[in-house]
């Protein structure tokens, strides 16, 4: 049997979401204005270039869209490249899983070059035969290109091929497409009930592998 992992990101082996929360309001301070309300909230939905107009019309920056991206890239890229942690055994998770010969890749909407400053530094870079990534492929994970992507290039049957996700959307969207889902707990994702009731496997963390390996290729 060859089988397949397509792993998430943030969230499922980086313990990372939290950057995600605060770099709006972090960017703002840092070039000297105060955040008004949940802006973070406000951002949740767009995109970077979103959040820069935003930034422009709600708080008069005059620095330009490409400066501002600029400048909150240069804060995620710290954080990716020195400080971004994997979850508690995911390390050994991930060993685990290709010293059995299990095909592995991720699907990530993180920019490539974050990823692999972090999964390099936190040493299972080389676990991985490719990313994909949300950017490139031109789908976000509302859409299941990126997972059909991913299959294409494992050659797994979809059947022996389990997406790791920590997102209720994305995890829905991965079940959809037929794709048996892991979901691992992050505190991050609010609809965890739901996101439990869906999975074919819920992991609250990384340390039971004989618990996923048994249950994973007998459903």
């Amino acid at each position: 049997m060859t089988a397949g992992v397509i792993f998430d990101v943030d969230g499922t082996l980086l313990d990372s979401m939290s950057i995600w929360d605060t770099v709006g309001e972090d960017y703002l301070r840092s070039i000297g204005y105060r955040p008004r309300g949940n802006l973070n909230e406000v951002f949740k939905n767009m995109s970077l270039d979103q959040a820069a107009r935003y930034y422009q019309a709600e708080y008069g920056v005059a620095l330009s869209v490409e400066e501002i991206t600029a400048g909150v890239n240069a804060m995620l890229e710290d954080f990716y490249r020195h400080r971004a942690p994997l979850k508690p055994g995911a390390g050994e998770f991930v060993e685990e899983l290709s010293r059995r010969g299990v095909r592995l890749c991720i699907a990530t909407a993180t920019d490539r070059y974050l990823v692999e400053a972090a999964l390099e530094r936190c040493g299972v870079l080389s676990r991985f035969e490719r990313i994909f990534t949300c950017g490139e492929v031109g789908h976000g994970k509302d859409e299941p290109d990126i997972f059909e992507a991913a299959l294409r290039f494992l050659g797994t049957e979809r059947s022996k091929t389990v997406v790791f996700e920590d997102a209720l959307y994305a995890a829905r969207t991965a079940k959809r497409a037929g794709f048996k889902v892991a979901a691992v707990y992050d505190s991050h994702e609010r609809g965890q009930e739901a996101l439990k009731a869906l999975a074919d496997i819920y992991l609250v963390d990384f340390s039971d592998f004989d618990f996923f390996w048994k249950l994973a290729w007998a459903l």
